[in-house]
């Protein structure tokens, strides 16, 4: 299968705030005194809208009580393990050349998902998402503030193995991962089609 490696970098100055993303329906939380919509998706590390959509029982999400049950929505595990996988691996190359890990970050990694889902619904492959512009541009639209910031993305490569040896085979790839000034990382895995998306800032 062909595979494909591209990369961008860039360093802005952006403020804001928020952000994940999940799947099926899994466990359920009950509403206490002070909950509110946006507490729960922070305390569950998932995204406010993905929360929305998994409760529809809910008419006015502004407006949740105490012993109301809400679907809290997860992730396919297999693919948050490979996700996991491919930080971990990074964070072992960056180990090699003595550099501080980085930490993953679920809103972040909400994003790449949603990168990776998009370049497989699209049938689009490039840093410039026709839905949501160029990463930073996506970013910030998703809250995301940072420093510096950049992206790794791949296509056809079936394990987080083999995704790191391919990036870090490829001087542009490698640099975003042995970039010693980010600290945050978060990675978005689309089976179909192995859709694969790194991003990186510091904070």
């Amino acid at each position: 299968m062909k595979k494909i490696l591209t990369f961008i970098i860039s360093t802005a100055l952006l403020f804001g705030a928020f952000s994940v993303n999940a799947g099926a329906a899994g466990k359920t939380h009950t509403v206490v005194k002070g909950d509110t919509m946006w507490k729960i998706a922070v305390k569950y590390q998932v995204g406010l809208s993905e929360l929305k959509s998994a409760n529809p029982q809910i008419e006015n999400p502004a407006l949740i009580y105490p012993g109301q049950l809400i679907t809290i929505p997860t992730l396919d595990s297999s693919v948050s393990e490979y996700e996991s996988e491919v930080v971990r691996l990074v964070n072992v190359e960056r180990a090699r050349y003595g550099l501080s890990p980085l930490k993953e970050d679920w809103q972040l990694s909400r994003v790449a998902r949603y990168k990776s889902q998009d370049m497989k619904d699209k049938s689009y492959f490039s840093h410039t998402s026709p839905t949501y512009g160029s990463p930073f541009q996506m970013m910030k639209s998703f809250g995301i503030s940072y420093k510096s910031a950049g992206e790794n993305i791949a296509k056809g490569y079936a394990t987080p193995e083999a995704v790191v040896n391919g990036w870090m085979n490829s001087s542009g790839h490698r640099a975003n991962i042995l970039n010693k000034s980010f600290t945050h990382i978060g990675v978005g895995y689309v089976q179909s089609g192995n859709y694969w998306t790194q991003m990186f800032i510091s904070k």
